[in-house]
């Protein structure tokens, strides 16, 4: 099987979860409706924070909607993954998923193709918050050029987090479990990184967690864009370990739609 094959396999499946995506504009909506709930009522609630000096330090800002912009993006990048991969559950219930596998093109187009229209439908949806917080005051201290490379950056970490649902999706046959196996496994990421709170905030135990927690190294850069400026050290530290992550959890998604069975 040629790569002319995969390629349009990929396109295919791409172009199908896409015209989906277009056509639920129920889905649209509230995608983007929850992070503005949060930037509204969460980021104005705490504003006051930063009246105290110590925590505006601690902040790096005297705004804390300017603290939380990114990390509302970068949650958006991971719900909107990490949920992606029910479409292969659905597709299975269907019977689509048969039709897919019986068509003479890679199984792993199946995976690659559901995860690039993730990553355009989440870069979709935070360019809508971005705005939303520029029109809030928020604005990018790195100008066009740093939204362009926040947004790439939220598109990557929603690689991520598809590759992992895709996995788990072709593991699992109902949404339920998937359901329960994702809420046990976002909550815990989201509190304990540096998306809602500084670190320097968390108790030791739980800063000694957010090092090892990828949602740290996916908000930091996009932070530094924000906020900080053309911070390259953490911006290129943060690209690196991120996809590094990619890489390995691609392969985990190539070998688990190539060798196992998706029925």
């Amino acid at each position: 099987m040629d790569l002319n094959y995969g390629l349009r396999g990929t396109y295919y499946v791409f172009w199908r979860e896409m015209k989906r995506f277009s056509s639920q504009r129920l889905r649209i909506m509230m995608s983007v409706v929850q992070p503005v709930v949060w930037l509204v009522l969460m980021g104005n609630m705490m504003t006051r924070l930063t009246d105290n000096p110590f925590t505006a330090e601690m902040l790096g800002v005297d705004n804390y909607l300017a603290f939380m912009v990114p990390g509302v993006m970068i949650m958006t990048s991971l719900f909107s993954g990490v949920y992606g991969g029910i479409s292969i559950i659905w597709d299975r219930r269907l019977g689509f998923l048969i039709k897919l596998l019986s068509a003479p093109i890679p199984r792993y187009s199946i995976a690659l193709g559901k995860m690039s229209a993730l990553v355009i439908q989440t870069m979709i949806q935070v360019s809508i918050i971005a705005l939303l917080g520029s029109i809030m005051g928020v604005l990018f201290i790195t100008g066009p050029g740093g939204i362009i490379v926040a947004l790439l950056f939220c598109g990557l970490f929603s690689a991520i987090m598809s590759s992992i649902s895709l996995f788990l999706s072709a593991s699992v046959k109902t949404p339920e479990t998937l359901f329960a196996i994702i809420n046990f496994l976002t909550m815990p990421l989201v509190f304990t990184s540096n998306a809602l709170f500084p670190t320097g905030a968390m108790p030791s135990w739980i800063q000694l967690i957010s090092r090892f927690n990828p949602i740290t190294y996916a908000v930091a850069p996009v932070r530094a864009l924000v906020t900080g400026g053309w911070e390259f050290d953490v911006i290129v530290s943060g690209a690196a370990i991120l996809l590094l992550m990619l890489l390995f959890l691609q392969g985990v998604v190539y070998y688990r739609f190539e060798k196992g069975s998706l029925l």
